[in-house]
Order: C-alpha cells, then sequence, then structure tokens
C-alpha cells in the first residue's frame, strides 16, 4: 500500500491513514464499497470518544484476551474492512491466542473471499478458513449465514470486529462467546456481545495481542478471574458516558 502524504505530526494523521486503508481495500477488491460508509460512521464515534483507548475498552481487550487463552476453539471472524485494516495484527493476534482466522463476509463473493484470504497469507497467515463454508448459522438467511462447520460453527469463542447486528445475535443464539469491536456502544453488536470492546480496531486488535501475551503463562484460574470480574454492562455504560459527556 502506497503510504499517504501526510505528515505523521497532522492531528488526523491516525484517521486519514486508516480512510486510505479502507481506499485501498476498495481497490484490491477486499472492501466493499458499502464499507466505505461503514467506515465513515465509526470514525465520528471515534471522533467523539477522543480517539484514544479508554480505561474501559482497555479492560474490555483484557478481558477479550483471557477468554481467546482459555478458549477450546477460539476463531477470529474477518471481514471486508478488518482485512483492510488489520491484517497483520490479525495474524499475530491468533498466533498469541493459538485462534483460527475465518473470512465470513456479508456481500460474499468467491473472488472477494479468495482476496482476503490471499490478502491475509501475504501479512502470515499459514491457514484461512471460511472459503468452504459448509456449515450454516441457524436463523439466518443470505450468503452471510455460511461459515466453516469446524471454524466458526464449531468455536466456542468468537471475535467478531465490525459485524452487523443480526449475525452476532444469532451467532451469540448459538451459544457462542462474542468479543465484539463496535465503537458504536449503543450498536445490536456491542449490546449483544459477551465482551463488547467500544475502540477502534486498529487499536483494540493491538491491544488484545498485547495482554495475550502478557497473559501467555496465566493460570486458568487467573483467566477465568479476568473473565468473570469483567462487567459488560458498566463497559458500555463507560463508553455511553464518554460520548454524552465529551469528558475524554
Amino acid at each position: 500500500m502506497d503510504e499517504i502524504d501526510v505528515p505523521e505530526s497532522h492531528p488526523r494523521y491516525e484517521s486519514l491513514l486508516t480512510r486510505h486503508r479502507i481506499e485501498h481495500g476498495v481497490d484490491l477488491g477486499i472492501t466493499s464499497r458499502q464499507g466505505l460508509i461503514a467506515q465513515g460512521r465509526g470514525e465520528a464515534y471515534d471522533y467523539l470518544l477522543g480517539e484514544r483507548t479508554t480505561e474501559s475498552a482497555d479492560r474490555a481487550e483484557r478481558a477479550a484476551a483471557a477468554h481467546l487463552l482459555r478458549a477450546d476453539h477460539p476463531v477470529l471472524s474477518v471481514n471486508g474492512n478488518a482485512a483492510a485494516l488489520v491484517p497483520g495484527e490479525l495474524v499475530e493476534l491468533a498466533a498469541a491466542t493459538g485462534a483460527d482466522l475465518e473470512v465470513n463476509l456479508f456481500n460474499r463473493t468467491a473472488e472477494r473471499m479468495e482476496r482476503i484470504a490471499d490478502h491475509l497469507r501475504e501479512h502470515g497467515a499459514e491457514e484461512v478458513k471460511g472459503l468452504d463454508a459448509d456449515g450454516r448459522i441457524p436463523g439466518l438467511d443470505h450468503e452471510r449465514a455460511k461459515v466453516d462447520a469446524d471454524g466458526i460453527g464449531d468455536a466456542d469463542v468468537v471475535l467478531v470486529p465490525l459485524e452487523d447486528g443480526d449475525r452476532a445475535e444469532a451467532l451469540a443464539a448459538m451459544g457462542k462467546t462474542e468479543l465484539v469491536i463496535d465503537l458504536n456502544p449503543l450498536s445490536r453488536s456491542a449490546q449483544t456481545a459477551t465482551v463488547p470492546i467500544v475502540d477502534n480496531i486498529i487499536r483494540a486488535v493491538p491491544g488484545i495481542t498485547e495482554h495475550a501475551r502478557a497473559l501467555t503463562d496465566a493460570s486458568r484460574e487467573e483467566l477465568e478471574r479476568i473473565t468473570e470480574e469483567f462487567d459488560r454492562e458498566a463497559a458500555l455504560s463507560a463508553a455511553e458516558d464518554a460520548i454524552r459527556s465529551g469528558d475524554l
């Protein structure tokens, strides 16, 4: 990807870089044009949150890391925007937690699936699931219901960044532990999540990885304590308060 012609000292550097990554994703055929709209919506919430990881979001990222480490079969779900924004970071998180990577798209075509899988491989992924799609999420129609039976279909913990609400609800109905990255604390995805992470994905994924590495040698009892002590309602309330009060 060509670097943007903006100095890092620019106050909007990170935002402009993120936009450029999404644009580049569209050029590569891995991000849909609708993803541009979704990115703009998320950027607005990030601006209200001060474009930083709050203390509450950091606690959520630590809880997410603990869930992934203690899972029997963790899976990281990857859509077009996630692939464009944090491909290498997702590969690093998968390596740090032993999670599978699975491509799953709302606007699904065989070509986009292959391009995203290739993009992840270019960033270090050895195996990418989702191309077989021999399973389905109950309660959903359309292509978005398709998953790998031995991937998301079999997972007990799923990280679902930038997810659409009804699919998040359907995964929760299957009994999955859902770790959702969503800048809108009022979205159905965040409201459904076991661990709602109200943070920008470009900060959240590296944040989870950092916590996972720090917790690598933690006992199962310690990991369970972290997950059990996490208060999802408090995390959502803290994010809403930050947005409403502007107290950043």
